[in-house]
């Protein structure tokens, strides 16, 4: 299990382990497809997006735990879940959770990540301007489609999304239910 804040390298991180392991599921495009292929629970999770409040707890439990159940005779990653500690108190009575590392990424190095982030809506690639750009210029590598910056990553904004000046916050318990470490990334 990777977790840390938005832009703090889970994804870019759990990729290079899934394709290194060949893991059979990671949580952190689970989301997107649900609302892809509008499945109840993405249905349910677009209406909380569009009013730009955050999906609830029960909801994101339970389509993780409904692809967990798919994949019980296989190894998987979780990326981005659990996010809080209810979530992370579901986990803890229903799997054992082998290994879980937190990313503590300061948040100047966040900023500058993010405000060279740029990404593709329908595909979920995500680029970085700085270290890992996109073949064509402002266009997705596999569909040529434009990219977007998200609006809490451009340079007009503090550029640390909503969600990242709670992070602490509302993690700070997070790793206790399931008793393990946090790593610093260093500048």
């Amino acid at each position: 299990m990777v977790m840390g804040a938005l832009g703090s390298g889970k994804s870019t991180l759990s990729s290079h382990i899934g394709k290194h392991f060949k893991l059979k599921f990671s949580s952190r495009d689970l989301l997107r497809d649900s609302m892809l292929r509008d499945t109840e629970i993405g249905v349910l999770a677009t209406i909380f997006m569009d009013q730009e409040k955050l999906i609830p707890d029960n909801i994101l439990t339970r389509l993780t735990f409904h692809e967990l159940k798919k994949l019980s005779q296989f190894s998987w990653l979780l990326c981005g879940f659990p996010r809080m500690l209810p979530q992370a108190e579901a986990l803890d009575r229903v799997y054992q959770i082998l290994l879980a590392r937190n990313l503590n990424v300061p948040f100047e190095v966040i900023k500058q990540r993010l405000t060279a982030r740029w990404v593709h809506p329908a595909g979920g690639g995500i680029y970085n301007l700085e270290f890992n750009p996109p073949k064509g210029v402002d266009m997705d590598d596999l569909t040529g489609e434009p990219l977007v910056q998200l609006e809490d990553d451009g340079p007009e904004t503090d550029g640390l999304p909503r969600s990242n000046k709670t992070y602490p916050l509302q993690n700070a318990n997070l790793l206790l239910p399931l008793n393990q470490e946090t790593y610093k990334v260093a500048k």
